[in-house]
């Protein structure tokens, strides 16, 4: 049935069963999370542009 000839053929097909299924979690997880490189130039720009703001020095 199925090919299953002994234990280890079943626990093989299980296993795999299993790690697709962590993939497809751990996929739908990490969807959208930016890297921590990304972070980083994100939160330096934002800085950045705090320093430069004309609005908040007042000139506009």
């Amino acid at each position: 049935m199925l090919g299953l000839s002994g234990a280890g053929v079943f626990l093989a097909y299980v296993l795999m069963i299993l790690s697709a299924l962590l993939c497809i979690v751990y996929g739908v997880r990490n969807w959208n999370r930016p890297s921590d490189a990304e972070v980083e130039a994100e939160m330096a720009e934002e800085a950045n542009w705090e320093k430069e703001d004309p609005e908040a020095r007042g000139e506009v």
